[in-house]
């Protein structure tokens, strides 16, 4: 996983309310065998017509949102199915933070697992962060470290959960979490064996009652 720290970069505002997964990652995305690919199912049915056209009305089609980094939802963001392909899809077209004031449940933890930030906000810091944009504001600092949020005139404190929030920093899944007690588990290994070495076959005839 790639760490964040502290991000800056262009937000572009999706105020919907009950954006789902389906509509994240269409399903004609999920076939594949691996991650791959995934960008350009994107909010598909959204970014292109019928014919494969850019919809020119679409936010993330605008000139001024090249190179998006954040997203400014409405409620109940990624609600849905559990398709993990949603978050890999944000990821590999550039989105590195979503700032909303609530999550489909598994959407949040598929974030979580995957190095995607979600901010949890009031509905008025939303409002507030979606005027800076409309008064031409358009590059948020999402600083992790101190946990403020600035954009145009806006800034603030946010909270985060400290294991995500060090997962984040550190640029680690929940393996790479794991493995950062290593030593520890292989002493736990070395220990719980050597009084029972038949866990691993070794002298289990003598063992045997």
């Amino acid at each position: 996983m790639e760490r964040f720290i502290r991000l800056s970069g262009r937000a572009a505002a999706m105020p919907a309310a009950n954006i789902d997964t389906d509509v994240i990652m269409p399903k004609a995305y999920l076939k594949g065998i691996d991650r791959s690919g995934l960008a350009i199912g994107l909010f598909h049915d959204l970014r292109f017509d019928e014919d494969g056209a850019l919809r020119p009305d679409f936010v993330l089609n605008r000139a001024d949102m090249a190179e998006t980094r954040f997203l400014i939802v409405g409620p109940n963001f990624g609600c849905g199915s559990s398709r993990e392909h949603a978050v890999w899809g944000m990821l590999q077209y550039g989105i590195r933070g979503i700032i909303g004031s609530s999550y489909g449940a598994i959407f949040a933890d598929n974030a979580a697992n995957n190095g995607l930030l979600l901010l949890s906000l009031q509905t008025t810091e939303i409002s507030a962060l979606v005027a800076a944009l409309d008064e031409g504001a358009g590059n948020m600092t999402v600083d992790l470290d101190a946990q403020r949020i600035a954009m145009g005139t806006y800034a603030a404190d946010f909270d985060i959960d400290p294991a995500t929030r060090q997962a984040l920093m550190l640029g680690l899944d929940r393996i790479g979490e794991t493995l950062m007690h290593a030593d520890r588990i292989r002493a736990f290994e070395k220990a719980y064996l050597g009084r029972k070495p038949w866990l691993m076959g070794a002298d289990s005839d003598e063992h045997e009652t």
